[in-house]
């Protein structure tokens, strides 16, 4: 019995009905599958970590070292900062500070005597007066860097008069220059002619900007430190000189990490000298 042809054709759509049913359903399946997939395997964004603004660079001495050998002198060991120590040569404890500071990852400077307008006394055997033969001078700077043979540079211990000697300086800076050391004027007189010697005989040199504490008492010490900053701050470095002193050790520790974080960088003598 033949069917009618609406029936055939009622059949054909019924099967071309479900086919695209079926295959609709897997379609969509599959786009959900996607879809999960790509949610799943999107990479997290991790928002960058802020590290703190470069604002500049603070060098610091800390002179004195060489007449002690304690809490003290370790503290500033102990500092989380790259500072340079200055000792001077000729006390108990000058060599034995000068390796512990080096062991420790420091950099350790000649404090060299040089005589002073104002009378003083100590250091009797280096000690580098204006009234030496350039020979004696020069063995003086050597016997002190053959004491401490960690050093890698000077800077005066007094020696307003001294600095202000062209001749006293030039066979420093003669001596430096052979040494292949740096030197740091400590400017204890405006009258100084250090600087220029160095620069002129071509030894790596720089200038002292602030001391932090010729008075030793915290507030001083910390707005000499913030007049230190402020230089800092104008010129992308400055040299402050401290002194083994434990009010000065107090500052440093309490400021020393909240300078850190404002993004200002703690560099060696070394590194800023030109």
């Amino acid at each position: 019995m033949n069917h009618p042809p609406y029936r055939f054709l009622t059949y054909f759509l019924t099967l071309v009905v479900i086919v695209l049913a079926v295959t609709l359903f897997f379609l969509n399946r599959e786009l959900r599958d996607l879809r999960s997939r790509t949610v799943e395997e999107k990479p997290v964004e991790i928002p960058p970590t802020e590290a703190p603004p470069k604002v500049g660079v603070i060098a610091l001495i800390i002179d004195d070292f060489g007449y002690r050998n304690d809490e003290v002198s370790d503290g500033f060991i102990n500092l989380d900062a790259d500072l340079t120590f200055a000792i001077i040569p000729g006390h108990r404890y000058s060599r034995l500070f000068a390796e512990k500071a080096a062991s420790a990852g420091k950099e350790v400077i000649v404090h060299m005597p040089m005589e002073s307008r104002t009378p003083t006394h100590g250091e009797e055997e280096f000690v580098l007066l204006t009234s030496m033969t350039s020979a004696e001078i020069e063995r003086r700077v050597e016997s002190a860097f053959s004491q401490l043979p960690q050093t890698v540079g000077m800077n005066n211990h007094q020696g307003s008069r001294a600095t202000e000697d062209k001749r006293v300086m030039h066979v420093v800076a003669s001596t430096l220059k052979r040494e292949g050391k740096y030197f740091v004027d400590s400017r204890t007189t405006r009258n100084t002619v250090a600087e220029e010697t160095m620069r002129v005989v071509g030894v790596p040199v720089a200038r002292r900007n602030v001391f932090l504490d010729n008075e030793f008492d915290s507030a001083l010490i910390n707005e000499q430190l913030d007049q230190l900053i402020s230089i800092v701050r104008k010129r992308g470095m400055a040299i402050g000189i401290g002194h083994a002193k434990p009010t000065t050790l107090q500052v440093l520790k309490d400021r020393i990490p909240e300078l850190k974080k404002a993004g200002f960088r703690f560099e060696f003598v070394s590194a800023v000298v030109n």
